[in-house]
């Protein structure tokens, strides 16, 4: 059985996922191991399984990778899935790219940097105009739908048949997002919801399955357009995130291999060190023609992804955003009839806030106001996480997904309708009050101000809550909302469909915060209330207690607002948010990446594990290979196991059956390194048949590398042997058994390594580290106490 570090993590990490109790799991244990270079048949690589209770065993050699085979209850917490691998962010020196890169001139260097520039460029560009398309779409489809619904609503009230434009209001919501709901269930599960965890993961080093692809990107478009018009409690902010990381993998490539298409251009990008770097980028431009906010975009890449960062990559990343706010705000201006004006930086347009200031007496109320949205941000995160775990466990059929997103679609409507109908919110018109009047039950010269909120864009529902004059919303209508779109919005995000919460959220804490003016105004009916300004503070505060960012949603806001003069009260709100959030629960984002079981590294080490060691971290045995292997060898082994890197090694000194170690470390090859050289056939016999032989020929097969079981091997070819050394890493980074978890980590983590070797005082290797071996040991924070625990790993999940 794995233990927790800590005895008290065990019942509060149960406190916060509420889970069952795992049933006990077996442990595998390795006695007598020969070495791989040493073996004579298959068996003598098979694991044995034996019951936990031979803890003696243990102690001596300790196997800390267990992949549990019991049944793992669904929306534990505390639990890696066995199905993520990590990216190769280390390049690896192999003699090849060696020689490749000392034959390689200055030109070249210079020819590459204006390449990565002008890629960037590209990146800034296309994100840009996919957000224009988008925007643009939900414009005009929204223009038809809502100036329909306001229309039918003030014709049919008249006649006492309320019910058609309430049949129509359905109709208009469950059509698009049934269409949206399809396409996401049925063409691509991974364009679901904002993109952000998974994008966050990516650039954490993890292998997110089909997050970057050119299929998943169209579907989100489409799907993001379906889903705001549809009238979803959702925004397409989020997504625009996930849709600039797909545009700089991409473009970065050179090549579609989703259209089989090699353009044959950037292929020296071909790698992951490059490719990351590259998404980074534009995850920074997603978020800076979301917003209009490229230093937030930066930010934003850096505080919620990006492990490896450094001065050159920073400012080509903010180049990208920078290009990407320019390109959306004149294709947005043209578009708005106001062309050169540049009035339209970002998809979120919040309109521009009048300088207003802020008294010292008013912080300590900001405060409270930041700590309210840390609550609600909470109690937010719960009941969705609570959702999430249901919609695992009982809607797994794509068509139940498709109609739980259209019976959302139309509980909105409904909840809308009813609001509209049941409570009395009539003003009079203003100068421009709203772009649809709707009349409804109020006396002429006025309208129904519920109308006017529900009958727009969620986007334009915050520009109003924060630009309305003062006696515009009624307290009774406010906190309605408040109730009914706080738990609409709960519901929505998880549905198969592509929508992100930053809008529903802002929109929620903008309505509270509007509330919270009018409760002061009421206490001090003589001071001056400045609506707006409460809003935008409850707005940030419900955001920053979902999503728990500081910094870069600090930045953000400031440059959508235009108004630096703000930032002491925003930082002051978002703290206040995250610390008290951080009192309960996890961010909604970090909360999903634990229920997906991905194994993603914080930022540090876990505190208070320096005694444990890397001979208790490390997997073992160490499946190794030879510098000259048998390629019959090489091809069983790569079916047999899993393993994504080999240890090469010098044969051991020892003729003994059993053996500790297996031989002193040379190199380090990966699997699809291996692939490649079995599929180009690079083997000593056929030297004289070998084409030019160079590093280009593992980057014309990324990313799809071929499996084993698509090579065709002859039993003559088995009898062949494959000289690894010009092939494999000469210089991987390696630690002793000796070595703590902590420096493990930081070397682990600082260089964005896949494979990290354990050896003894003679260089020999005894075991490996990956990254499920880190992620295991994960600090859990509840209620004012912390720990770590250790946590389990299943192919369940």
């Amino acid at each position: 059985m794995m233990n927790n570090t800590n005895e008290e993590s065990t019942s509060t990490s149960n406190l916060i996922a509420d889970f069952e109790e795992m049933p006990p799991t077996k442990a595998t244990i390795f006695r007598n191991v020969v070495s791989i270079n040493n073996t004579d048949s298959d068996e003598d690589i098979r694991t044995q399984i034996v019951d936990s209770e031979d803890a003696n065993t243990l102690s001596s050699v300790r196997r800390r990778v267990e992949i549990s085979k019991e049944k793992v209850q669904t929306g534990s917490l505390n639990v890696l899935s066995a199905k993520y691998e990590s990216l190769d962010y280390d390049t690896c020196e192999n003699y090849l790219l060696l020689d490749e890169e000392r034959k390689k001139g200055y030109k070249f260097i210079v020819q590459k940097s204006i390449s990565r520039w002008l890629v960037f460029l590209l990146i800034g560009m296309i994100t840009a105009l996919i957000a224009c398309v988008i925007d643009i779409s939900i414009e005009e489809l929204s223009t038809i739908k809502y100036a329909s619904l306001s229309k039918n609503v003030d014709r049919y009230v008249t006649q006492g048949k309320l019910y058609v434009p309430y049949g129509l209001w359905i109709l208009y919501n469950v059509i698009p997002v049934l269409i949206g709901s399809i396409l996401v269930a049925y063409g691509e599960p991974i364009a679901a919801g904002s993109g952000i965890p998974q994008v966050k993961c990516y650039l954490n080093g993890v292998m997110v399955p089909r997050v970057v692809r050119i299929k998943t990107l169209m579907v989100k478009s489409i799907g993001v357009i379906c889903s705001v018009v549809g009238g979803l409690a959702g925004g397409k902010e989020g997504p625009m995130i996930h849709s600039g990381a797909v545009v700089a993998a991409g473009i970065s490539q050179g090549k579609s291999s989703t259209f089989k298409k090699d353009f044959n251009i950037f292929k020296y990008f071909r790698e992951d060190h490059e490719k990351r770097d590259f998404v980074s980028g534009g995850a920074a431009a997603g978020v800076s023609a979301a917003f209009g906010a490229p230093v937030g975009g930066v930010l934003f890449s850096l505080e919620e992804g990006t492990s490896f960062w450094n001065q050159s990559l920073t400012w080509r990343t903010f180049f990208a955003s920078v290009v990407s706010t320019f390109t959306l705000n004149v294709v947005l201006s043209a578009y708005h009839g106001v062309p050169g004006n540049l009035s339209y930086p970002g998809l979120l347009n919040l309109g521009k806030f009048d300088g207003f200031s802020y008294e010292f007496f008013e912080l300590p109320i900001f405060l409270v106001m930041g700590a309210f949205g840390g609550l609600c941000g909470a109690l937010w995160n719960h009941i969705n996480y609570k959702i999430t775990v249901f919609r695992m466990r009982y809607v797994r059929p794509r068509w139940l997904k498709v109609v739980e997103a259209c019976i959302v679609a139309a509980v909105t409507a409904t909840a809308g309708f009813l609001m509209m109908f049941i409570i009395n919110d009539c003003k009079p018109l203003g100068l421009d009050p709203t772009k649809y009047p709707t009349q409804l039950y109020c006396a002429d010269g006025e309208y129904n101000v519920l109308a006017s909120i529900w009958f727009q864009t969620p986007e334009a529902s915050v520009r109003s809550l924060f630009h309305d004059p003062p006696n515009t919303h009624n307290a009774l209508a406010l906190a309605s909302f408040v109730v009914v779109y706080f738990f609409l919005a709960v519901w929505t995000f998880g549905l198969s469909t592509s929508n992100g919460l930053f809008i529903p959220t802002l929109l929620t804490g903008a309505a509270w915060g509007r509330l919270v003016s009018i409760g002061l105004y009421s206490i001090f009916p003589n001071s001056v209330i400045v609506s707006g300004k409460y809003a935008l503070i409850g707005a940030a505060a419900q955001l920053g207690g979902v999503v728990r960012m500081t910094i870069s949603l600090t930045v953000i806001i400031i440059e959508t607002t235009g108004n630096v003069t703000f930032a002491l009260p925003l930082i002051i709100t978002l703290i206040a948010a995250k610390w008290t959030g951080d009192f309960f629960n996890e961010g909604i984002y970090d909360t999903l990446i634990q229920l997906w079981g991905i194994p993603l590294l914080p930022w540090e080490p876990p505190p208070l594990v320096h005694n444990i060691y890397a001979s208790e971290v490390m997997s073992h045995p160490v499946v190794t290979l030879k510098c000259v292997e048998n390629v019959g060898h090489i091809v069983e082994l790569l079916k047999l196991t899993s393993y994504n890197g080999y240890p090469v090694v010098d044969p051991p000194l020892t003729d003994q059956s059993e053996v500790t170690t297996y031989g002193r470390i040379r190199g380090l090859i990966l699997r699809s390194q291996l692939v490649v050289i079995l599929q180009k056939k690079i083997f000593n016999e056929t030297a004289d048949d070998w084409d030019s032989i160079s590093a280009s020929i593992f980057r014309d097969a990324y990313p799809r590398y071929p499996t084993i079981k698509d090579l065709v091997i002859s039993d003559i070819e088995k009898t062949y042997y494959i000289d690894l050394r010009p092939f494999m890493n000469p210089s991987p980074y390696t630690v002793l058994h000796s070595s703590s978890l902590p420096r493990m980590f930081k070397i682990f983590r600082g260089l964005g390594l896949r494979h990290l070797p354990i050896v003894n005082d003679s260089n020999e290797v005894v075991g490996m580290v990956t990254r499920k071996d880190l992620a295991r040991y994960r600090v859990w924070r509840h209620r004012g106490h912390m720990g770590v625990e250790e946590l389990l790993i299943s192919k369940e999940i």
